[in-house]
């Protein structure tokens, strides 16, 4: 069960010091099945759906900020706040479906990590597959957090293979910002609204929202004798600063890559009439006879690399969730005997990922519509997320502003609209 924390004092003094959860939340968010999704994007609509990355990204940054000062606040996570004040039905729900989509993800992720791997040296993918599964359970168990996460944060470099990338390709720029701003003159049909439900999926995803929150309880939980700032609100000023900076950064950091990555595909892939990509190895594979080797191998280690980021975070934000959800002990802090059934969230999570890549399941279907079940299931807890930030009794004196809870619904209603859009086409 989380613990209410014992004063809370956060003086970060530069600029990489300010930088932690919001900053690996950002760069998990380009997980492998992400980058299928941006290069199916890109490749199928060229330069029509780039608006999509721009636009979500002051969204974004509000309800990244809500889940992350929900945690430093209240001194809990999300899953554990939605248990003490909503219904629990609600709350099984939401951790069920949350838990699936993982589990999908994270065996998109290592499948395609093994591809990748198999794609610059040769071999067995699957086997590739399975270490990369182990080694991912093997750090998270065995490292604690405040060692691990300064792992995670210089991993998070893997995804500058991205931006390269497209300094590699040559992009018509004024072509670019052309299609930035002619979206709505587009055939708004369902195959286009349903991958606009997927980018925002893949962009705004449930398991972001608990790893965040869960990742600033860590932090207090990191500093001795600190506790959640409802307690402490004249300590408040500076740890809320550093969030912003680090929440504008991380999700500006993610961002530019996706857009980097639909970018890349469009002015190759489309332009050259390939407009079918069912997985990020796939991806990696056609860029090469039309982008040059140094692209490929560039986009393919960083399938690898960005895979290592993300797949700590989908199964440690299933674990969270499961946690909260029935009072366990959990933090990456503990050692694995102090929080058991937490640890065990992870392993799992993990080594189902793994086993899924051998059931008899179309897995690319499977990792497109993951995307679509975190669009719908990412509006409930968004509407929760934003009741829950509004009220004294959960926050103290600490409540939202009126700026992030239009930010917040704006961003619920964004997606609540597509969904809704998606139902009606298909």
């Amino acid at each position: 069960m989380e613990e209410s924390l014992p004063a809370f004092a956060e003086k970060p003094t530069t600029l990489l010091s300010k930088l932690g959860p919001g900053l690996i939340t950002g760069a998990a968010d380009d997980d492998p099945s992400g980058i299928a999704t941006y290069s199916q994007a890109g490749a199928q609509f060229g330069f029509g759906l780039l608006w999509t990355v721009i636009f979500t990204y002051p969204l974004m940054v509000g309800i990244q900020i809500v889940s992350a000062r929900i945690g430093v606040v209240t001194g809990h996570g999300l899953a554990t706040n939605i248990r003490r004040h909503y219904s629990k039905t609600l709350l099984y729900a939401i951790v069920m479906l949350l838990l699936l989509a993982n589990i999908i993800n994270i065996a998109a992720d290592i499948a395609a990590m093994g591809d990748a791997l198999r794609l610059v040296i040769g071999g067995p993918a699957h086997v590739y597959a399975i270490g990369f599964g182990a080694l991912s359970a093997v750090l998270q168990v065995m490292i604690p957090y405040t060692r691990y996460v300064r792992i995670l944060k210089w991993m998070t470099l893997a995804l500058l293979a991205y931006v390269v990338t497209v300094f590699v390709v040559r992009v018509p720029w004024a072509t670019v910002a052309v299609g930035l701003i002619t979206f709505p003159h587009l055939p708004w049909k369902a195959a286009y609204v349903t991958t606009i439900v997927a980018v925002f999926g893949t962009t705004i995803s449930p398991y972001l929202f608990f790893w965040q929150s869960s990742q600033e309880v860590e932090n207090l939980r990191a500093i001795p004798d600190a506790r959640a700032l409802k307690y402490a609100p004249a300590e408040a000023k500076a740890s809320l600063d550093r969030i912003k900076v680090d929440t504008y950064i991380g999700m500006g950091f993610s961002n530019a890559v996706a857009f980097a990555i639909m970018l890349t595909f469009a002015v190759t892939l489309h332009l050259h009439g390939i407009t079918d990509i069912s997985s990020s190895a796939q991806a990696a594979e056609a860029l090469r006879p039309i982008a040059g080797e140094f692209a490929f191998t560039l986009f393919s280690l960083g399938i690898i690399g960005t895979g290592l980021l993300a797949i700590p975070v989908l199964a440690g934000s299933a674990a969270y969730a499961m946690a909260g959800t029935f009072e366990w002990k959990n933090s990456l802090q503990d050692k694995p005997a102090v929080a058991p059934r937490f640890y065990a969230i992870i392993v799992l999570a993990t080594l189902l990922g793994v086993a899924l890549i051998y059931a008899p399941i179309d897995p690319i279907k499977a990792l497109y519509w993951s995307a679509v079940i975190n669009g719908v299931v990412s509006i409930p807890i968004m509407a929760v997320m934003l009741l829950m930030a509004a009220r004294h009794d959960v926050m103290g004196a600490l409540t939202i502003s009126r700026r992030l809870k239009i930010l917040g619904w704006l961003c619920t209603s964004v997606m609540a609209l597509a969904v809704a859009c998606m139902f009606a086409l298909a």
